[in-house]
């Protein structure tokens, strides 16, 4: 049995719809992967595969984005 394992694996902090995400890529078999999250607390917001790094990351940020937007924040006083 063959197994994978990443390879190119790249890891970067950006501000998505005014929050600060982690943008996780890596290659897998023919395929990239991306992961983004907001950095706290840390949940997983959205993922994407493609062909090349910028497919699936795009693919991953725009969902994230859309999430995000649709996030309401509360000001306390």
């Amino acid at each position: 049995m063959r197994t994978m394992h990443p390879h190119n694996y790249a890891r970067r902090r950006d501000e998505l719809a005014g929050w600060k995400v982690e943008v996780v890529s890596y290659k897998l078999g023919k395929r990239y992967r991306c992961a983004v999250d907001n950095v706290s607390p840390g949940a997983l917001l959205a993922r994407g595969d493609g062909i090349t790094r910028e497919e699936a990351e795009t693919q991953a940020l725009n969902k994230a984005r859309d999430l995000l937007s649709k996030t309401r924040v509360f000001m306390v006083d």
